[in-house]
C-alpha cells in the first residue's frame, strides 16, 4: 500500500516509520525545510512542497497513493489537503488529525475525510475501555458516525455469558469483529462461547449502540425471565 503522510513532524514521522515496518510504502510532503529530516526515516520518499497547493501534490503523483494522511499541526492544512486529495486525486481513504476538538465538527465526507482522529478523544475513550465493565465505549468513529468502532468488556454479571455467540441477537448493522480474551485476539464465531472478562470489539452504526448496550445489559434479553 502507498501512503502520503502530510506533515513531517514527530506525529507524522511515528506513522511514517510504523507503516514502513509494516512494508508499506510512504511518502512524507513537508512545507517547511528545517523538518525535512531524512535520516529520521531513512525508508520513506521525502517532498518538500506545499500540500495545501494542487501544483505540488501534482508534481508528488498524490493520484498513485491509496491512503493519505494529512498530520499536520494545523487544522485548516488538514482540512485543506483532506478536500484536495480526495475530490482532485480520488484518493480512495483519506485520515485526517484533529488538532483542536473544536474542530472536529468540521472533519466531514464534506471535507473530504474518512477518517478524523482526535488525539484528546482518543486517549479518553481508551481511559473508559480500561475501567469501564458492562458498558459499551465509542472508540472511534469513520465518517462522522456512519460506523462506529465499540467496545463492551464482559463482567460476571452480564447476560449472554456462557452462551454461544450465534444465541446472542445483535442489532442490526452491527458486526462483532474480534474477542480480546487475555492475550488472545479470538476471532468470533457461532459457536465460540462468551466469557467474564472479554472484550468484544464491535464495527457498529451509531443509531444502534443504544440497542446494543440493552442486549448485554443486566435486565436485557439474555437475562433469565426477560
Amino acid at each position: 500500500m502507498r501512503v502520503a503522510i502530510v506533515g513531517a513532524g514527530a506525529v507524522g514521522r511515528s506513522i511514517a516509520g510504523e507503516l514502513l515496518e509494516n512494508g508499506h510504502t510512504v511518502m512524507l510532503i513537508e512545507k517547511d525545510g528545517r523538518k525535512v529530516r531524512t535520516r529520521s526515516v531513512p525508508g520513506a520518499e521525502w517532498v518538500q512542497a506545499d500540500a495545501c497547493e494542487v501544483s505540488s501534490l501534482e508534481e508528488a503523483q498524490l493520484a498513485t497513493c491509496d491512503v493519505v494522511v494529512a498530520a499536520t499541526g494545523d487544522d485548516k492544512a488538514n482540512l485543506v489537503v483532506s478536500l484536495l486529495a480526495k475530490t482532485e486525486f480520488a484518493v480512495n481513504r483519506v485520515v485526517a488529525r484533529v488538532k483542536d476538538p473544536r474542530n472536529e465538527w468540521l472533519y466531514t465526507e464534506a471535507w473530504g475525510v474518512d477518517v478524523a482522529v482526535s488525539t484528546p478523544r482518543v486517549l479518553a475513550a481508551l481511559v473508559e475501555e480500561a475501567v469501564t465493565v458492562g458498558d459499551v465505549v465509542r472508540l472511534m468513529s469513520f465518517r462522522k458516525g456512519a460506523a462506529n468502532l465499540v467496545e463492551i468488556t464482559l463482567g460476571d454479571d452480564t447476560p449472554w455469558v456462557g452462551h454461544p455467540l450465534r444465541e446472542v441477537p445483535l442489532p442490526r448493522e452491527t458486526v462483532l469483529t474480534a474477542i480480546l480474551r487475555g492475550d488472545r485476539v479470538v476471532t468470533p464465531s457461532p459457536d465460540e462461547p462468551l466469557e467474564s472478562g472479554d472484550e468484544l470489539l464491535f464495527v457498529s452504526h451509531g443509531e444502534t449502540e443504544e440497542e446494543l448496550q440493552y442486549v448485554f445489559a443486566p435486565g436485557g434479553p439474555g437475562s433469565a425471565g426477560a
